[in-house]
């Protein structure tokens, strides 16, 4: 059906998780309700207050004033918010404060350039209330500036977003017009947004992917040798997370470990804490199955053990809080301790049921679940659960992201708000307090930079790491897979053999073949191509809705029970009556296609899911054996008259999570496409075939594309099914994508082939001339691959491709191709063929120092400190920056560029001044090439700012690494004149000529059936479709070929350029899709005499940018021992690295390093001894590590051997 996913992609961007997730978030006129508006509903400071959304003030620090900031909306006696109230914080348009003080709109181009922050103004509408009441008067309400928030490009927030455009140009936009408009702003028009710019560069937060917070988790614990049943819930609320965990001893004895405190503590005294005095009512609490009731009872008899818990045991609540009391905060006075326990009861104790008092007997309904679930599996009635089932886990999107840090920076900076208002009323004790007040106490600067830390960082709250990373531009394509992936927090270091494993619940959700190699394998993932991942809907919805269902109290634990996000809210007598109406008013829109819901007969449970993060994958509707879908519906795509969403309110497709589809039977495919047509005899594709008949019973009517008559054949759909795929082809990403054929090869090479098509070189964005990337690739002639994909046309790949169509042939060449070599055609390289160029940017800046001095652009003096010879500068202008189209190497100067001495001495009768230092601009070491371009701005302080661009051409030679889409990598062994290349019948002779030992055993049949397509389609002038699981089958292929007057195996006669001779055997050849990658021999080639060293160790540096030198390890060393030339040994360990002499102290009972006193002459510290002092030559990392051993106390002596 790839019409429906045709249909998705026109309205819908590749990464449009990202941002309707932002746009979720961010607080707008269309979304009153957002995250950033129930953050500051949320507020609480104090935060031990009752109150939400308000500032209180101490009375004691305002004079004995009861003064209360209002931020958040206006809740009813309930503690409920008015659904209509005017929301209390807004966004503004992205914007830039000059350093003269102006403000003015701003583009995303903008800060790339100018290397500042795009982010917009945040306001939050203050309300001062005194002695509760509250006041009219003007200066006692307003919208104040708090801080700047970050914003995503494309968001609704972001200046190109076709709104905020339209606004801004005051009139409608077509789509064309729109993309002329990007084009204007400087803006690939295909850029698909989702990511942050940040000082100038961009930043992409990685979707996480945690376990579901609130669900109680149940598994087999190996604690102290033996297995103990273990029941864990991630309890989690407004961004605070805790654990709770529910053990079953050896004993039987059930045990609670609490956040916030060490140790266990017995459940019975936890449940009667929270209220729960009855045995009764923890009994029924508790207990499913009278197998489970002998436990419980020993647990409430130890419960009034006097031994155990003195003195008379727990009877009552008061009990048990005294027990806790003595065990959470001992030696303490009664009032913290009091204290101690009631935040830990309302706060720490699974926040998510609620945080005050009367929530405390919820909690203790809830623990005694937790425990029946603990109970139910010691019993082996129940099965542990799996926690890489997808059902049980939840994806953290941008939006979640930016939820999490926004609550914690806008909570600090409300904190100090208040601090400061509080300081600043005892020095203005006699000044009204009113809304300036306010404006001049908030620290705007609080809020901002923690934002923009942690995104420029990607140290998150909660102590996570690399969340935001900068975005792969290497090409389009590894730009898009960076958007859409998918990171574990598990540690890499550790084995996790089941969750790297690929789960069946993963199926449609993500990629099964795009994940890295090496320590990443399996917790690095990429979604697959059509997801939506779930914002959530409030519970109390699905509550209410319950109660028309005629949901009831627990009471019968024979009844279904029902759970709402983790939550038991009831039973049900007839549970498969309730999921059918459940979903049957979702498919009819009356409830939200966000809810999903799941009847587990073997627990007898139904589970309803509304929360966020839900990895949800969309399916067609199968009723009775028919789909929903009908060949109207078909028709209406194709003649645009339908939209997606038209679909789900009409029932037609719905959007199922890993929990829903435990429920489901899914068909792959509906029916099987002959291999011919059995009216004309022509070879089918599965898109050469057209269903005329579907949503009706019987047998599937096709029809053929190339005679268009219709023919039968049996159908696979079956009452038994409930749903059916969109397209098999949705289950794999963007990078396994554009791999054609991919269920032709071993699982291996698609991965491979995923890999390196990101690491390809092409057009990664049209507006490469303008923007500042500090690195970046372009290939001159980049074509259209000629076998395609689909997944190519929702990428846009067509348009930016990155890659070749070389004709190839499979060859042994001489041995110049052994070991995956590629032996390519010179005259095709000196034709363009493979060519790119490499685009360096450097930038300077005139900084500003105390003092009045500052740095300066202009061509160093000779006097200046660290002056360059004069032709060093030769290309530079008056202005000291060079001059565009200048050629230029290694360490030649860009920007010449003078600062002040580090230390700023005025001159005196004694010292003179320091002189300034040269602090010149240059190219990289070992790179060349043509100075493109060169800008001049300003950055927001004023100070000015030069970006200058040097291009590199980089044509194939010898070492540089090509691939094609298979993952069959190569480096280029020999460059050969076309005369002396193999060549055909017909006079074509092959660019590339690949060893056939390449293929067998890598299994890469895509690669040889893309080869004879490739051939098909040059000939026939069209592109062949190679989409997975329904591209243009074998024998369409092989069809062509004879067309086209090739034999159909794809083999030729060839005959041996230099000698004239035919090659005495077909020659497989063809036309075949090749990537040039980065991996350039010029941008590796290293090599150094001498150079810098380590400070520390004095050895050599390390990396070709730093000029370091080659790394001689273990084993280089092991192999020279091995041949026993100890001499060369010597030379590359000593000789050429550390190497140092030092002076000894000769004394057969000393032993030291000798030192030089003021006069120079050598004598030893530790015996004095001035005559007896010999010279040794050593590595300077040994007397390092003396050096080191003496500063712990431990003296190392040397007996010299020639004193013995």
């Amino acid at each position: 059906m790839r019409d429906l996913v045709q249909l998705y992609f026109s309205e819908h961007n590749i990464v449009n998780h990202h941002l309707s997730s932002f746009n979720d978030f961010l607080a707008s006129e269309d979304n009153p309700n957002s995250r950033m508006q129930r953050i500051v509903d949320d507020i609480r400071v104090p935060t031990d207050d009752a109150s939400r959304g308000i500032i209180k003030l101490d009375p004691e620090r305002t004079g004995g004033r009861n003064i209360e900031i209002r931020l958040g909306r206006k809740r009813d006696e309930d503690g409920h918010i008015d659904v209509n109230a005017r929301p209390t914080i807004r966004v503004g348009e992205p914007y830039v404060k000059e350093a003269n003080g102006c403000e003015h709109w701003t583009t995303p181009m903008e800060a790339r350039l100018r290397k500042f922050n795009y982010a917009s103004r945040v306001e939050v509408f203050f309300e001062i209330i005194e002695d509760g009441q509250e006041s009219d008067a003007p200066e006692a309400s307003g919208w104040l500036w708090v801080g700047d928030l970050p914003i995503m490009v494309k968001s609704k927030g972001c200046s190109l977003y076709q709104d905020n455009l339209e606004h801004h140009l005051d009139r409608q936009l077509t789509p064309e017009e729109y993309e002329e408009e990007l084009v204007k702003e400087k803006e690939d028009p295909r850029e698909p947004g989702g990511y942050f710019i940040v000082g100038g560069t961009e930043r992409v937060l990685i979707t996480l992917e945690d376990l579901a917070p609130n669900r109680v988790m149940v598994e087999y614990n190996e604690k102290y040798g033996a297995a103990v049943e273990v029941a864990k819930v991630f309890s989690q609320k407004d961004g605070y997370r805790a654990l709770t965990l529910v053990e079953k001893k050896k004993d039987g004895m059930l045990s609670v470990s609490v956040p916030a405190v060490s140790g266990s503590i017995p459940l019975i005294a936890l449940m009667k804490a929270l209220g729960m005095e009855s045995d009764q009512e923890i009994y029924e609490t508790i207990v499913s199955d009278d197998l489970m009731a002998n436990t419980v009872y020993a647990n409430i008899e130890a419960a009034y053990d006097k031994k155990t818990y003195a003195p008379n045991g727990f009877h009552t609540t008061e009990d048990a809080i005294l027990f806790l009391e003595r065990n959470f905060a001992a030696g303490q006075a009664k009032e913290y301790r009091t204290k101690k326990v009631e935040s830990i009861l309302d706060r720490s104790l699974l926040p998510h049921l609620g945080d005050t008092y009367e929530d405390r007997k919820k909690k203790a309904i809830f623990l005694g679940r937790v425990a029946r679930s603990v109970l139910e599996l010691s019993l082996e009635k129940r099965n542990e659960d799996d926690k890489d089932h997808y059902a049980n886990k939840r994806l953290k999107l941008s939006g979640d992201l930016m939820e999490d840090l926004f609550r914690t920076s806008f909570s600090s900076l409300m904190k100090d708000l208040k601090y400061q208002i509080e300081r600043n009323w005892g020095r203005k004790k006699n000044e009204k307090f009113d809304i300036n007040s306010i404006r001049s106490s908030i620290r705007t600067e609080l809020l901002t930079h923690k934002l923009i830390h942690a995104l420029a960082t990607g140290n998150w709250v909660g102590g996570r790491a690399g969340v935001s990373q900068l975005l792969d531009r290497t090409s389009n394509l590894s730009a898009m897979s960076h958007l859409r992936r998918v990171t574990s927090s598990l540690t890499r270091s550790q084995p996790h053999f089941e969750a790297r494993d690929l789960h069946p619940t993963q199926w449609g959700r993500l990629c099964p073949s795009e994940t890295p190699e090496g320590q990443n394998c399996g917790l690095v993932k990429n979604a697959a191509l059509i997801i939506e991942i779930s914002e959530g809907i409030p519970e109390m919805d699905i509550r209410w809705m319950l109660r028309e269902l005629g949901i009831k109290s627990v009471k019968s634990a024979d009844e279904t029970r029902i759970f709402v996000n983790g939550d038991l809210v009831g039973v049900h007598e007839d549970a498969k009556k309730l999921v059918s109406e459940i979903r049957e008013r979702r498919r009819c829109g009356l409830i939200s296609g966000e809810i999903n819901v799941r009847f587990d007969q073997e627990t007898n449970e139904v589970i309803i899911n509304c929360d966020e993060g839900r990895l949800r994958r969309p399916l067609l509707i199968v009723k009775n054996g028919r789909l929903a879908l009908t060949r109207k519906h078909i028709e209406n795509i194709r003649e645009e008259k339908i939209k997606w969403n038209d679909l789900f309110r009409e029932g037609i497709i719905e959007w199922i999570d890993a929990e829903e589809e435990e429920d489901a039977l899914v068909l792959v495919d509906a029916y099987d496409v002959p291999s011919r047509c059995p009216c004309c005899n022509h070879a089918l594709s599965p898109m050469d075939a057209d269903w005329m008949n579907p949503g009706k019973e019987g047998d599937v009517v096709l029809k053929c594309k190339w005679c268009e008559d219709e023919f039968v054949v049996p159908t696979k759909l079956d009452p038994k099914y409930t749903h059916m795929e969109v397209d098999p082809m949705i289950i794999i990403g963007v990078g396994c994508g554009i791999v054609p054929y991919p269920e032709h090869n071993s699982a291996p090479r698609v991965t491979m082939g995923a890999a390196m098509g990101k690491q390809a070189l092409g057009i990664a964005c049209s507006n490469y001339r303008i923007r500042p990337d500090t690195r970046g690739h372009l290939m001159h002639y980049p074509q259209r691959p000629m076998v395609y994909t689909q997944t190519m046309n929702y990428m846009h790949y067509e348009h930016r491709p990155a890659g070749q169509n070389f004709c190839i042939a499979v060859l042994s060449y001489h041995g110049y191709n052994i070991e995956d070599a590629l032996v390519m055609n010179k005259s095709s390289v000196q034709r363009g063929l493979g060519r790119s160029t490499f685009l360096r940017s450097y930038s300077a800046e005139e900084h500003r120092y105390p003092g009045g001095t500052e740095d300066a652009f202009e061509i160093p003096q000779p006097d200046v400190t660290g002056a360059r010879e004069e032709d060093k500068y030769s290309m530079l202008g008056e202005d000291g920056l060079i001059l565009p189209g200048s050629q230029v190497g290694s360490s030649d100067v860009l920007v010449g560029k003078t600062s002040p001495p580090r230390f700023n001495e005025e001159e005196t009768d004694f010292l003179t001044p320091q002189k300034r230092r040269e602090t010149s601009v240059t190219v990289r070491h070992g790179e060349s090439g043509y100075v493109d371009s060169v800008m001049i701005t300003e950055d927001l302080d004023g100070r000015k700012l030069v970006r200058v661009k040097v291009r590199d051409q980089r044509i194939p030679e010898l070492g540089d690494k090509f691939c094609s889409r298979f993952g069959q990598k190569g480096v280029v062994g020999r460059l050969v004149d076309q005369c002396d290349m193999p060549f055909t019948a017909d006079g074509v002779t092959p660019d590339l000529v690949v060893n056939p030992h390449g293929i067998p055993s890598r299994m890469t049949i895509g690669h040889v059936l893309e080869m004879i397509a490739g051939k098909v389609g040059s000939m026939e002038g069209r592109f062949i479709d190679g989409t997975a699981f329904s591209g243009e089958n074998e024998e369409s292929i092989r069809d062509g070929l004879v067309r086209n007057g090739f034999k159909d195996t794809g083999k030729e006669i060839m005959y041996d350029g230099r000698t004239g001779k035919m090659i005495q055997a077909d020659v497989y050849t063809g036309v075949i899709f090749y990537e040039k990658l980065h991996h350039m021999v010029s941008g590796k080639m290293h090599v150094r005499s001498r150079g810098p060293v380590q400070i520390l160790t004095r050895q050599p540096t390390e990396g070709r940018s730093r000029q370091g030198g080659l790394r001689f390890g273990e084993m280089e060393r092991d192999c020279l021992i091995g041949h026993g030339v100890s001499m060369v040994i010597k030379d590359r360990l000593l000789d050429e690295s550390d190497g140092t002499q030092q002076w000894i102290c000769g004394n057969p009972s000393c032993g030291h390093i000798a030192i030089m006193d003021r006069h120079g002459s050598l004598y030893c510290p530790v015996c004095k001894n001035n005559t007896n002092i010999y010279q040794v030559q050593t590595s300077y990392a040994f007397k390092l590590l003396m050096d080191e051993l003496l500063s712990l106390g431990v003296a190392m002596r040397l007996q010299l051997e020639d004193l013995k």
